[in-house]
């Protein structure tokens, strides 16, 4: 069932859960991990950022919807990190149902008026709007963009953005960091600034950066508030190494022979993060 992303995490808002996020960068990525959800009745969140649109192109966009009308749990499909009004009009003519406008990195009066605009843009046909205050780190050249030092949300500068914007839901800098995290680096979530955010706004709460991350802090992120993580690292590593354990056998060439391991990979930490984020069984919710 495809829907928006409001639609989704409205419910994950007021049921206390997280919806994941799963990032794609292939068909047979997105196949398993729409599998996995219907396995798992959970809602979910295809997300796809500019990076892995130059890997895909649109062309594969009209597949994605299909395969999300025919699913038998809620499924949005995001345009993740835009970050200019014009991805935003390109994002709702491909047939995104949920965008991202991320002006994180600009001054705050800047990052309001570009996440104002990209609102009018997809309100005006029915879609959500996820903005981001704050700053996510990064660990590593693969990573999706992020700042050399963590920008942590303020709780009234996030009850200003809300009101200026009118977003739907807000990506917020508790200290996560895209990518993977390197052996000298401890991540470390700041929960007691989470929850003084929830209770200062009424709208889903996103946490950018979720991969690799401890599972208690993550798990408990999600029970405090946060109704959608994304997740796109993990998912990947599992799905590549899988296919590259596959692939050290030299006489293999047919995918249908190379690939179902790395899906099968692929969704078995897929099943993970749906658990650990409470997603489980939720789309009877709907």
């Amino acid at each position: 069932m495809l829907t928006s992303g409001d639609a989704i995490l409205q419910v994950a808002h007021e049921n206390s859960f997280a919806v994941p996020a799963f990032n794609i960068s292939d068909w047979n990525m997105c196949r398993g991990i729409v599998e996995i959800s219907e396995e798992k009745n959970a809602p979910l969140l295809i997300a796809i950022h500019p990076d892995e649109l130059s890997h895909t192109t649109d062309a594969l966009m009209p597949a994605i919807r299909e395969l999300a009308h025919r699913a038998s749990v809620p499924v949005a499909i995001h345009f993740d990190h835009g970050a200019t009004v014009d991805q935003m009009v390109w994002a709702v003519q491909s047939g995104f149902t949920s965008v991202m406008l991320d002006g994180s990195m600009l001054p705050f009066d800047e990052n309001v008026a570009l996440t104002k605009a990209a609102v009018d843009i997809a309100h005006a046909v029915g879609l959500s709007v996820e903005g981001e205050l704050g700053t996510i780190g990064k660990t590593d050249a693969e990573a999706e963009d992020g700042a050399a030092e963590i920008i942590y949300t303020v709780p009234e500068d996030a009850v200003r953005f809300i009101e200026l914007t009118g977003v739907d839901s807000l990506a917020i800098a508790i200290g996560t960091s895209h990518g993977i995290y390197p052996s000298w680096m401890k991540p470390e979530l700041k929960l007691d600034l989470l929850k003084e955010i929830k209770a200062a706004v009424n709208i889903p709460l996103v946490l950018h950066g979720g991969s690799n991350n401890p599972d208690s802090e993550i798990g408990e992120a999600a029970a405090l508030g946060v109704n959608k993580i994304n997740i796109s690292s993990d998912i990947k590593v599992a799905y590549h190494t899988k296919m590259r354990e596959v692939m050290a056998d030299a006489s293999l060439r047919e995918p249908n022979t190379i690939q179902p391991p790395a899906i099968e990979a692929m969704k078995v930490e897929a099943a993970h993060k749906i658990d650990l984020f409470g997603a489980a069984g939720k789309a009877s919710l709907f």
